[in-house]
């Protein structure tokens, strides 16, 4: 539960102080699009907790994360991958999480529900 702890604080510290650090196309990609402001915090950190470390991610934030949109999503990963913070992370296993992730939440979003 301690590193849950220690993983949401660099989350908050990401996302409070990663657009000073992202590349100056990458920054602009989430400014324009307003990538910050689409996810709620719950969210976020499950979805990037699920990207980075392992975890599952529930159908709400599969359905926030769509919301959010393909370019926020890559560009949000992108702009982590560029924090000093994360700077341990595999880029490989990184993007294919991304992608993956993505993905899922398409499968879930566009699947049917079955009937009552």
């Amino acid at each position: 539960m301690a590193s849950l702890n220690v993983y949401s604080a660099l989350v908050v510290l990401f996302l409070t102080c990663g657009a000073a650090m992202a590349t100056k196309e990458n920054g602009q990609i989430i400014k324009d699009n307003n990538c910050e402001t689409k996810m709620g915090f719950p969210c976020v950190l499950v979805a990037f907790t699920s990207i980075l470390k392992t975890g599952t991610i529930s159908s709400k934030c599969y359905g926030e994360l769509v919301g959010l949109g393909k370019v926020c999503h890559y560009a949000l990963v992108k702009r982590t991958l560029e924090n000093p913070l994360f700077k341990d992370l595999s880029p490989a296993r990184i993007i294919a999480k991304r992608i993956q992730t993505w993905n899922n939440c398409l499968a879930l979003i566009d699947s049917p529900s079955p009937s009552a």
